[in-house]
């Protein structure tokens, strides 16, 4: 199985911890956040991995080779002369996924205790061209959902915007966050390929397709998640990893 890993940011709000390192590279517990989630993916069959790379690229080139690349297949897509989003990431990564199979999307600062077998095989028994890890997580950014779990719309509780704009009656909807975990099928990047511009976020992308093609959300039984985005969440991260090292 193929995975992208989302590692191209600056983690602003990490600061100003990622103003000499990349968020990538940030320990928990003594071990960077990358290769956590590189462990992560190989104990749980994931053999292939992409990397997208911008702030401070050359550090975590160097630390996949200093460590052998964890001994299985990991590669570089090169967002040094511009970052491209989420969507324009997995776009540019395009040639890694040639295989025509499935694959999953996993954020380096999200920590969890998803079962990414068991969200890899649902989507393969769903219709959807994409299956997303969401959750009833405090924030103000929602994905709204229907009955089905199918994407429907989403809405920022700060703003009041809402996409699509008449979205209509809101309490027919669920409101769940997304959690930056993502199996894709690869009728997405077929999708992408029209883009006009190369930028763009992995949102926009599944509004704008959502009532052409099935998208639905996919909410894991006792979720531990923890986001590590900012220097008070990094206490919390090191004690959801110890916990999930004794499970």
């Amino acid at each position: 199985m193929k995975a992208m890993i989302f590692a191209a940011g600056y983690g602003t709000r990490l600061k100003p911890l990622t103003d000499t390192v990349p968020k990538a590279l940030i320990p928990i517990n003594g071990i960077p956040l990358l290769q956590h989630l590189i462990l992560k993916l190989k104990q749980e069959g994931f053999t292939e991995i992409i990397v997208n790379v911008h702030h401070f690229a050359d550090q975590i080139i160097n630390f996949l080779n200093e460590n052998h690349y964890f001994g299985i297949r990991i590669e570089i897509s090169d967002e040094r002369d511009a970052l491209l989003d989420t969507g324009g990431g997995i776009r540019k990564a395009a040639w890694f996924f040639e295989d025509g199979l499935p694959f999953l999307v996993h954020n380096v600062d999200i920590i969890s205790n998803v079962d990414l077998q068991a969200l890899y095989r649902h989507h393969l028994n769903s219709d959807s061209i994409a299956t997303l890890v969401v959750s009833k997580r405090a924030t103000f950014r929602y994905l709204m959902f229907d009955k089905n779990n199918r994407l429907r719309g989403w809405i920022n509780e700060k703003t009041q915007e809402t996409k699509p704009e008449m979205l209509g009656n809101l309490q027919l909807y669920d409101k769940l966050a997304f959690a930056g975990i993502q199996v894709l099928s690869p009728l997405v990047i077929d999708l992408m390929m029209s883009k006009e511009t190369p930028k763009f976020p992995i949102i926009d992308f599944y509004l704008s397709e959502m009532n052409n093609h099935k998208i639905f959300g996919y909410e894991p039984i006792s979720l531990k998640l923890i986001d590590v985005g900012k220097i008070d969440s990094l206490p919390k991260a090191e004690k959801l990893i110890r916990e999930l090292s004794f499970e």
